[in-house]
């Protein structure tokens, strides 16, 4: 939608006399946004575009290429949209975006209401079958009608949330006109075990702990928070990891997950820790120590800044796993035994992985590879008139609204500059 809104409004800015079809597979635009962050819609995230690629997008190649994108329309652009449509937003503390009224549709509607002032055409339960490049112009071959265009966008999304519409068709279509595109891969999502932790622990959260995930020779990781479920893993530190994992998986065959309980330290500055507390606590048991530990202790003691303790239905796993006593005290802890503890705490087994399912993803990676398109116009440099945009791209964001934010700011500039391109 933002796409065919930037045409519009471009062509009446310029004075163009251009006609804007927007062809929609659904029986209306904005499905996917209605359903977003379970119904409320994380639409942006707060910051400045560079703090937006830093935060949003880990991968280097993914960030310089939609820099342009995010700075032409940033957040700041959305928001002022949105609040003139009446669209009120809140900022949460942990900078993510929605609608003051919680409801997603607030979002989808402002827009619909913006197309249903521009002189946009909408056609609705619209499937595209191909796009074909004949003698300077495009023919967009749908069910039941042809359409004859100087320039087309696509902007037909990847492969989540397929009860949507999004089946993968833009994809299919991008090939065919000859670009190479990468297959979809998952993004995310959370993270299913082959054997399911054990379920007193299904609820169990694990505060700003670091997830690995490891195959032979490579390994993954993502610090932040993680939520033990009935079948896996989610929580930030799982869904941010997922479309790595994913990789690993398709490059191995399966992955291991482990938990770092401390990452703020490496294995032999919390051996030391771990000793100067057996020192002076030695009558103390070892699963009460465990029980009211900070997970990220500082200055040298477990004693200053809990950010986190280690939830006490986990401890009787990390002695079971760590092969000692469940009431020895750090006194009564040999060397060995303590080696093992330590071991346990930097690594602590959680399952093996063999598939992450597509329609798992909150979104999904993979598709139209990024050197084919012009990252300053959207334009694919494969298929001169032809705009691409979105998740039919090869990229995928973090958590807390840098995919919506990406997919409105590519459609924007997508929108615009396929306008200056047209003949009209």
């Amino acid at each position: 939608m933002s796409a065919a809104i930037a045409a519009q409004r471009t062509a009446e800015r310029s004075g163009l006399d251009c006609s804007i079809t927007l062809l929609e597979r659904n029986t209306h635009p904005g499905t996917k946004i209605r359903i977003s962050g379970g119904g409320k819609c994380n639409v942006t995230h707060q910051g400045t575009p560079a703090e937006l690629l830093q935060q949003g997008f880990l991968r280097i190649n993914e960030r310089r290429f939609l820099r342009n994108a995010l700075f032409g329309f940033s957040s700041s652009d959305l928001l002022e949209l949105l609040h003139s449509r009446g669209v009120e937003t809140e900022v949460r503390p942990d900078g993510k975006v929605f609608p003051l009224s919680g409801d997603a549709s607030s979002v989808a509607m402002a827009f619909e209401e913006l197309l249903k002032e521009s002189s946009v055409q909408l056609v609705t339960s619209c499937r595209v079958k191909s796009i074909e490049r004949k003698e300077g112009k495009f023919h967009t071959a749908a069910e039941g009608a042809t359409y004859t265009s100087d320039v087309v966008i696509l902007a037909t999304g990847g492969v989540s949330y397929s009860k949507t519409g999004t089946t993968g068709d833009g994809l299919a279509i991008a090939r065919k006109t000859g670009h190479n595109v990468k297959v979809p891969s998952v993004a995310l999502a959370p993270v299913f075990t082959i054997k399911a932790p054990p379920f007193t622990l299904s609820g169990v959260a694990l505060r700003s702990v670091a997830l690995v995930a490891s195959a032979g020779d490579h390994s993954v990781e993502r610090r932040g928070d993680l939520l033990f479920t009935h079948r896996g893993f989610s929580g930030p530190a799982a869904l941010s990891l997922s479309r790595d994992i994913a990789e690993l998986i398709r490059e191995n065959g399966g992955a291991l997950l482990f938990a770092d309980l401390f990452p703020e330290h490496t294995p032999a500055e919390l051996e030391k820790l771990l000793l100067n507390h057996a020192t002076k606590h030695g009558a103390q048991m070892v699963r009460k120590f465990l029980q009211i530990c900070p997970i990220a202790p500082v200055k040298g003691a477990f004693n200053d800044a809990p950010h986190g303790t280690i939830p006490t239905a986990l401890v009787t796993f990390i002695i079971r796993h760590a092969l000692i006593d469940i009431d020895v005290t750090w006194s009564g802890l040999h060397k060995e035994q303590r080696q093992s503890l330590l071991s346990v705490l930097k690594r602590f087994p959680l399952g093996s992985v063999r598939e992450i399912p597509l329609d798992q993803g909150e979104v999904s990676a993979g598709g139209v590879d990024l050197s084919e398109v012009n990252p300053k116009t959207m334009q694919s440099r494969v298929v001169p008139g032809l705009f691409l945009c979105g998740e039919v791209l090869d990229y995928a964001g973090e958590i807390g609204g840098y995919n919506l934010q990406a997919a409105f700011s590519t459609g924007w500039m997508a929108g615009v500059n396929a306008t200056k391109a047209s003949i009209c």
